[in-house]
């Protein structure tokens, strides 16, 4: 076991003698000084873990110490000790990074708690959150063979989706391992819900829960009002946990008024599920009465071009074309950022709407670039790469925008997506559409316990390519294969991420309403 090699720096070390007895008892390694300039000497001789500086010294003060300590050893960590209450010091000190601020006269459990927190805060944290996640372990697998409504699923998901952000971080792989056991578990048996319920939702006078097509007029209308301009931003393929991990960034600027979940439409496909939310309208509706926006797999020509005429028809239809709106949909980083340069000309909008493509481009990009595969080889490393975009992009501008210029704000996606694993053989004829999480056209040959299969997609609101059309989505981490070029066609595919069918990424998806901080 190594000793903890402490450094403390106070021109009265003589007074702390029985803090640092309390310390060696501990089996911690104190070396003492009574000076800055004599600390920096010392530190250029020998490595310490921790040091506790005092910042009223004769000479080099606290504060100048600290600046050349952080200049040698920037991530050296240091713990000032202060008589001084003074905000300035505080500040200076807090600037430079200092790992722990205390104020005079401590005691040695002061010392002992910066000690812990500083040193010994991973291995802590990493043995409760394991604890704790042990005990919750047992709760879930309970509710697992209960679960019986959408409510439920919901809440279950969002539970999962919290402990694989806690464990991510702690050393203990195996407990990783069992949580994606309990996740696949999940999704089995999510399938099995979805099979069974999801036709019924759409009948009249069925509890069902908020989903795209009903989106908008249930969530989003009674959020937008005259007194105040709102931003809507729908980021294309968003999944429940890529939003968590970037919330701490978006509360710096927003105060959170409500976070829920909704359910995507099937397909989890954006020409489905996004057309949906700007329509209000089932796929099957917005053919019937907007031919002219709608287009099936088959057709020729985009099946996204027509969402603003489509917003803008169901705000008429709502009653709400006295509300001034604007729509702009960005794809690349050159409109991202004229759109953010170019944010104050919005204020004057009730409602301006953006949908942000990139988290779709990154699951894409996966699939074709193998540097994003490695950069984003599992779930994990899917969060960490859209945290660092969306840390760096024209939308975190765009947000810090439209908090300085008072609007509300509105967070959504149109459906989530799932790192697709294992292969499910599927045959269709040459009009069967080519999407790897459903498929739709006639004739299609499949493995029944890896789909769920909408024979006539009349029920679940969906139109027909031709009479004898129908759907299957695939389960879980399911992707559909060919059987030509099978192996070839498999190692390309595994392992990245996909949307279109059933599982709890794809269909459990964020929406959040902020005020500005």
């Amino acid at each position: 076991m190594n000793i903890i090699q402490i450094l403390w720096v106070d021109d009265e070390i003589d007074l702390l003698k029985p803090h640092i007895l309390f310390l060696k008892k501990k089996n911690y390694k104190v070396t003492t000084c009574k000076s800055g300039t004599e600390a920096i000497d010392i530190l250029d001789e020998k490595n310490f873990d921790i040091v506790f500086l005092d910042e009223n010294m004769p000479g080099l003060t606290g504060l100048e110490t600290l600046n050349e300590i952080k200049e040698k050893q920037d991530n050296l960590p240091v713990v000032m000790i202060t008589k001084s209450e003074e905000e300035y010091i505080m500040e200076e000190a807090i600037g430079n990074k200092i790992a722990d601020y205390l104020i005079k006269p401590v005691n040695p459990n002061q010392i002992l708690l910066s000690l812990k927190k500083n040193l010994d805060n991973s291995r802590l944290v990493s043995e409760k959150t394991t604890s704790n996640y042990q005990q919750e372990f047992r709760k879930i697998a309970m509710d697992l063979s209960m679960v019986n409504s959408y409510e439920e699923w919901f809440s279950l998901y969002q539970k999962l989706v919290y402990w694989e952000i806690q464990l991510e971080d702690i050393e203990d792989a195996g407990m990783f391992e069992i949580l994606e056991s309990q996740k696949n578990e999940a999704n089995t048996q999510f399938g099995k819900f979805i099979e069974k319920n999801y036709a019924d939702w759409f009948k009249p006078h069925t509890e069902s829960p908020i989903m795209s097509h009903t989106l908008f007029k249930e969530k989003i209308v009674p959020e937008i009002n005259k007194e105040q301009p709102t931003v809507l931003i729908v980021i294309d393929n968003l999944r429940y946990d890529q939003w968590k991990v970037f919330e701490p960034i978006i509360n710096n600027y927003y105060k959170k008024e409500k976070e829920e979940v909704f359910c995507s439409i099937l397909p989890t496909a954006t020409q489905y599920a996004r057309n949906a939310i700007f329509s209000g309208l089932m796929p099957s509706d917005m053919e019937k009465l907007y031919p002219e926006y709608w287009k099936n797999d088959t057709d020729e020509g985009g099946k996204n071009l027509h969402e603003a005429d489509f917003l803008k028809a169901q705000m008429k239809r709502l009653g709400l074309d006295n509300l001034n709106h604007d729509y702009h949909k960005i794809t690349n980083l050159k409109t991202g950022k004229k759109l953010a340069d170019n944010f104050k000309s919005l204020k004057n909008n009730d409602l301006t709407v953006i949908v942000y493509n990139f988290v779709d481009m990154l699951s894409h990009s996966k699939t074709e670039m193998e540097v994003v595969k490695e950069l984003a080889s599992n779930d994990k490393a899917y969060r960490s790469l859209t945290l660092s975009w969306f840390k760096n992009s024209p939308l975190l501008e765009m947000i810090q925008h439209a908090q300085q210029l008072d609007f509300k704000l509105i967070l959504t996606t149109d459906h989530g997506t799932i790192n697709v694993k294992n292969p499910s053989k599927v045959i269709g004829d040459r009009d069967t559409s080519l999407n790897l999480r459903y498929k739709t056209g006639r004739s299609l040959t499949y493995e029944n316990k890896d789909v769920l299969v909408a024979k006539d997609p009349k029920e679940v609101h969906l139109p027909s390519i031709n009479m004898s059309s129908s759907y299957i989505f695939a389960k879980n981490d399911l992707f559909f294969a060919y059987p030509n070029n099978y192996n070839h066609y498999v190692s390309y595919f595994r392992n990245t991420y996909q949307h279109g069918g059933v599982s709890l990424e794809e269909m459990v998806i964020p929406f959040v309403v902020f005020n500005p901080k």
